[in-house]
């Protein structure tokens, strides 16, 4: 039992959870500080970073509120300066920042060809630019350590094909193909200390596609519908069920793990509808 405790011991670890104000995001970094770890909360909004840093200071937590914009160098570079005023180092990255607009998603009245450019390009910054960066400006101090986890967000758009959400689903393949690309440049220049895997949630339900999923009256839209019955295990996915595979990929028990996407989506990746 010492030797499974050590494996997953977080006690006293930094880390940063960009998108730390989000629904998945604030409730990974509430979930490593219960396991000990001193989080930076990043956002963008001021107040929610600050109820987010309460709500874990009141359950005996140590955490930080960071205020930044995922996809501006100048605020990113803020941030890592005030997190080190706190922090001498930096042990695990959490990029959780990201979502979708409705330009870069095409309604059932829509085509293709109606696509808003532009909000398409914005969802692309949001969750591929707003990945890179915030790893080449906070992480960079893992280099230096030569020790680091690095967890980025992937989604089920990034492998299965879905329909409407055209801009999140090429921005999220994208992280994919980042994921394992930057897993192994930090292994082959910095050495095995350093790791990188993202985690890929299945549908959980959040504010950005609550409209889509859930009917005013709570019931599932045709949408919703569908996903459900393409999940075997027939319901949407609670946030706080990331945290185990969070845990395990920030621990030591997986250390021998990079260049991974792992799936938490009740099956639906697996399942072909027959």
């Amino acid at each position: 039992m010492n030797y499974v405790y050590q494996l997953f011991a977080l006690e006293g670890k930094t880390a940063i959870i960009t998108g730390g104000t989000g629904v998945l995001g604030g409730e990974m970094a509430k979930a490593l500080a219960r396991c000990g770890v001193k989080v930076a909360v990043l956002g963008r909004n001021q107040e929610n970073a600050d109820r987010i840093v309460k709500e874990i200071r009141e359950e005996g937590g140590e955490a930080i509120p960071l205020l930044a914009n995922v996809v501006q160098k100048d605020s990113l570079e803020k941030a890592r300066d005030t997190f080190f005023k706190s922090y001498k180092k930096l042990d695990i990255l959490v990029n959780a920042a990201g979502g979708n607009m409705p330009g870069a998603t095409i309604t059932p009245e829509q085509t293709f060809f109606d696509l808003e450019l532009q909000d398409f390009r914005k969802v692309m910054d949001l969750n591929l630019i707003g990945t890179v960066l915030p790893t080449q400006i906070l992480a960079s101090a893992m280099a230096t350590q030569r020790s680091g986890v690095i967890i980025n967000i992937s989604s089920m758009a990034a492998q299965r094909a879905l329909t409407r959400v055209v801009g999140y689903s090429a921005s999220k393949a994208a992280i994919d193909n980042f994921t394992k690309w930057l897993a192994v440049e930090m292994a082959k220049k910095f050495g095995e200390g350093i790791r990188v895997n993202a985690i890929a949630p299945g549908f959980f339900i959040g504010e950005q596609n609550k409209s889509l999923l859930l009917n005013s009256d709570g019931t599932y839209t045709e949408r919703g519908k569908t996903i459900i019955q393409h999940t075997p295990m027939g319901r949407f996915g609670e946030p706080s069920e990331l945290i185990g595979t969070l845990i395990w990929l920030c621990s030591d028990a997986s250390r021998f793990v990079t260049g991974t996407v792992i799936a938490v989506d009740g099956g639906f990746s697996a399942f072909s509808g027959v």
